[in-house]
């Protein structure tokens, strides 16, 4: 999918969708600094603009990089150091953000996890990355208290919502969801977030470190529903080429632009694009810390922000608010959606609304895995093929691979996708063998990572997704792809979203089982199964039609939004042992 040029591979694409893209590049020059640095770059550029809009709040940038060196300044006075790694297990809200440039500005790692973890998954987090310190809020301070074990943290910094408010807004807070937050024991060892940041104006020895783009800068974790979880160790380059990279391949982000940073920052997506872009191109992150369907289709009316960026479940949702009815959407630049697979049918579906709206942009879908922070393929603006999820990222080259080799196929022949470029990861924690797995060198002399996804790439050098190679249902000896059933489903009239897993059986190792959502106004009745079934019989193959279709009034999700497939297979599997 690729040939070399000198010292470079160049993908080797027929061009005729360019005529709007000729000056895309295909290589970028990477400055070799910290994240910090490159953030501080644009901050430098434009002082006055805002970085970050919370709850009402806004900071400008050269009053951000004030907050951030005075954090930095507060993680040496309490004894973190070069190398160290501190657990930030925060929503998106300054303290995340101070956090996040303050550690990489020491040279330290910021190991970024969600504050609704279970206690297990918190000391398993704390221990996996050794961590020194950890900082999370009032509210989730009873489930580190619940770790006995040496993964503790020497220090517990705790903070709450309310510690970057001003005093209205903070009282206002305090009346209303503050009541309903526990007050700290008396004896609790840990550090206030504000006595922290404190000891930042005061501390007077040396605290900035001289950092390069290859240097490790964060630990982000994958395997919500791909399996084990895993640590994945990611360095300044990698955040740094990728905000480079979105803003080249984005066509549309301007300083003084707004992005509605609602995915969280323990999530590439969020933290990449949403928070780390989005700064890099001197706009404002309009910082959410906890939002439901209800409340995103409201801040969209309020804010009017210019980007929005979610996964595929969180715009269906859009879809089905009645909220949204009137509401205008012309001040969007950017709509960018990831994390998960984007169906056809959602696709159309969301682009007639945004039209509908006063939008006059489309949906622009995204891929890539945490392995390499986030996105590293992108949806053209102004140009789609139907079922692709776009072309590479400047200095990204994407190759296909027979599953389980590193034999290249054909175009348009499906096999593992695997991605060759500068947001690559360093590697996965405390796991040499996952990591060596995971990136191979091949023939060419090139290390490639192998990302577990099946795909496919035409002679335009457009790339298609459809789903994790774990994922496919064998059925009778055949090959099954939940995506594809799940798209068909998706396009019924009566289907607002669906979930295809595979069940064990005795005579076909498995069959096909469906969970369906339905739009308001359709009845979760016999008949309407029946409709469906018939209507799967004229678009599926006889082989991998569903034998059961459940209604659901909703689907499993994960931390981030995707849909839980897994759980699904679980509970089929505890029906079948009960």
């Amino acid at each position: 999918m690729y040939r070399i040029k000198g010292d470079k591979m160049k993908p080797n694409i027929k061009t005729p969708w360019l005529t709007s893209y000729k000056d895309l590049p295909f290589y970028l020059d990477y400055p070799d600094i910290s994240m910090f640095e490159m953030m501080e770059r644009a901050a430098k550029s434009t002082p006055n603009l805002y970085a970050y809009d919370f709850l009402g709040v806004k900071c400008t940038f050269k009053n951000f990089v004030k907050r951030v060196r005075q954090c930095a300044k507060a993680l040496a006075a309490i004894g973190i150091r070069q190398g160290d790694r501190v657990t930030v297990c925060l929503p998106n809200c300054p303290q995340a953000l101070f956090m996040f440039y303050g550690l990489n500005l020491i040279g330290a790692l910021g190991n970024m996890i969600h504050p609704l973890s279970s206690e297990g998954e918190i000391e398993f987090f704390l221990n996996d990355s050794k961590s020194k310190a950890a900082i999370t809020l009032d509210q989730f301070y009873g489930k580190f208290a619940a770790i006995k074990s040496e993964a503790y943290p020497e220090t517990l910094i705790i903070s709450s919502i309310k510690d970057e408010l001003n005093f209205p807004l903070a009282i206002g807070y305090q009346l209303t969801q503050g009541r309903k937050i526990k007050k700290l024991p008396e004896d609790a060892k840990v550090l206030k977030y504000k006595d922290f940041m404190k000891k930042g104006k005061t501390y007077k020895g040396d605290y900035a470190v001289e950092r390069k783009g290859n240097d490790p800068a964060v630990i982000l974790y994958s395997g919500g529903t791909t399996g084990t979880t895993k640590g994945i160790l990611l360095s300044n380059l990698n955040f740094n080429a990728l905000a480079m990279q979105t803003m080249v391949m984005g066509d549309c982000i301007k300083k003084g632009n707004t992005m509605l940073s609602i995915m969280p920052v323990f999530h590439g997506f969020g933290l990449g694009i949403c928070i780390h872009t989005a700064l890099c191109a001197s706009c404002t992150c309009i910082l959410v810390p906890r939002f439901n369907a209800a409340s995103y289709a409201k801040l969209l009316k309020k804010k009017q922000p210019n980007f929005i960026a979610g996964v595929p479940t969180l715009f269906e949702a859009l879809l089905r608010n009645p909220y949204m009815n009137k509401v205008d959407l012309s001040c969007l630049e950017g709509v960018f959606s990831g994390g998960d697979s984007l169906s056809v049918e959602l696709k159309r579906k969301l682009d007639k609304f945004l039209k509908e709206h006063g939008a006059h942009v489309q949906v622009r879908e995204g891929y890539g895995t945490t392995e390499c922070v986030t996105a590293s393929c992108l949806t053209p603006k102004d140009f789609y093929k139907e079922g692709s999820i776009g072309i590479p990222y400047p200095d990204t080259y994407y190759k296909i691979v027979k599953v389980g080799t590193t034999e290249q196929v054909p175009y348009n022949e499906e096999g593992e996708i695997c991605i060759h470029g500068p947001s690559v990861m360093l590697g996965y924690c405390n796991n040499e063998k996952e990591t060596a797995d995971t990136l191979r060198k091949h023939d060419d002399g090139y290390v490639w990572l192998h990302t577990g996804d099946l795909g496919k790439m035409d002679e335009d050098g457009f790339v298609y997704f459809s789903q994790r190679i774990k994922r496919m249902i064998i059925t009778s000896g055949y090959n099954v792809y939940p995506s594809r059933i799940e798209n068909i489903l998706d396009s019924h009239e009566a289907v607002s979203m669906s979930c295809v897993i595979g069940v064990k059986d005795p005579y076909k190792i498995q069959k096909v089982k469906a969970f369906v959502v339905l739009k308001s106004g359709f009845e979760p009745n016999d008949i309407t199964k029946q409709n469906i079934f018939e209507y799967c019989k004229k678009h599926i193959a006889k082989y991998a039609l569903p034998y059961d279709i459940e209604f659901r009034e909703d689907l499993p999700k994960t931390l981030v939004g995707k849909v839980a497939y897994r759980e699904l297979e679980k509970e089929e599997m505890n029906k079948m042992g009960a």
